[in-house]
């Protein structure tokens, strides 16, 4: 079973729920968003964790963490999702959170990938998912997909070829991960999927 985190439209969400995976639950950090909405309209549980209701993100993680728990999610995913999770989050799902990133990782970590990688001026970017740690965008990946960058490319293109990829690997890696098929090797930094 798995929590999805949302903070904005939702249409990794979408694609999540469109695969059929096992969704308990849908949290974000920001209430009346159009993500919630695409849950609400699935039949899922939605719960907004707001940080200006918490003393702090430690608390706000630790009662978010709670409610997936007390969910029944096993994993947890993050689909746009704008918050870094604190230890007091991560410790309760041990190598059992991924997020997505538009990116091919470790490049263009971080909010701003996208306009980045077109202000670098690379000829390729991508997709990544990945474990989530306790940096920006710094776990051991899981599954990427390169995806052009055209001469003539806007933000606007670029980001809706990668939403496109983004949207078919988000849901296999999620689906590998529940299949029990992604693991860490010795390293710590390498997956291995079977």
């Amino acid at each position: 079973m798995i929590g999805v985190l949302v903070s904005g439209s939702g249409t990794n969400l979408q694609a999540l729920i469109d695969a059929g995976l096992p969704i308990a639950c849908v949290g974000s950090n920001k209430p009346g968003v159009m993500g919630l909405e695409r849950a609400a309209k699935a039949g899922i549980e939605t719960g907004v964790f707001e940080l200006t209701s918490y003393p702090g993100r430690s608390a706000r993680d630790t009662a978010l963490a709670d409610w997936l728990l007390g969910s029944g999610v096993e994993w947890v995913v993050l689909a746009g999702y704008m918050h870094v999770l604190t230890p007091a989050f991560l410790s309760r799902f041990p190598r059992r959170v991924i997020n997505l990133h538009p990116a091919l990782l470790p490049s263009f970590p971080g909010a701003h990938a996208i306009d980045d990688a077109l202000a670098y001026g690379v000829r390729w970017t991508g997709v990544s998912v990945h474990f989530v740690d306790e940096g920006v965008d710094t776990g051991p990946i899981i599954l990427q997909e390169p995806v052009e960058v055209r001469n003539d490319d806007s933000a606007e293109a670029l980001a809706e070829r990668i939403h496109a990829v983004e949207h078919r690997l988000l849901p296999e890696a999620a689906r590998l991960c529940l299949d029990g098929r992604v693991r860490l090797g010795e390293s710590s930094r390498r997956v291995m999927i079977t």
